[in-house]
């Protein structure tokens, strides 16, 4: 289980400055409810983004944006109500997808935006 969070924190950490050089501030990371968590939320625009990140070494086991599977989308709403009413969020909001594939020489990132309602 250590190792797994690990890697989340280094997919985090990735799609953190990933977004910063897009402009994106962000507000928090690790947001949890109970066992379920958000990612990352960060703003961008007036509008509060909910953001997923995947990390994966390779594709053999399928594109990491296809582990945001429907149940997953339920957790990732589920907690992002919880915080749109605990900080009285009141304008727009968004969900977003962030996959990484990082290989031993490169690493390539892909942003869905509007992943998912």
């Amino acid at each position: 289980m250590e190792n797994k969070r690990k890697k989340g924190n280094v997919g985090e950490d990735l799609a953190t400055a990933f977004l910063q050089n897009k402009q994106y501030q962000i507000v928090n990371r690790g947001f949890k409810l109970g066992k379920k968590e958000i990612d990352i939320i960060a703003i961008k625009d007036n509008c509060l983004v909910f953001i997923e990140v995947k990390l994966r070494q390779n594709t053999t086991f399928g594109f990491p944006e296809q582990a945001v599977n429907l149940k997953k989308q339920e957790n990732i709403k589920e907690v992002a109500e919880h915080y749109i009413f605990s900080y009285n969020w009141l304008g727009n909001i968004r969900f977003d997808i962030i996959a990484i594939i990082k290989e031993k020489n490169t690493t390539q990132y892909l942003h869905i935006e509007d992943a998912f309602y």
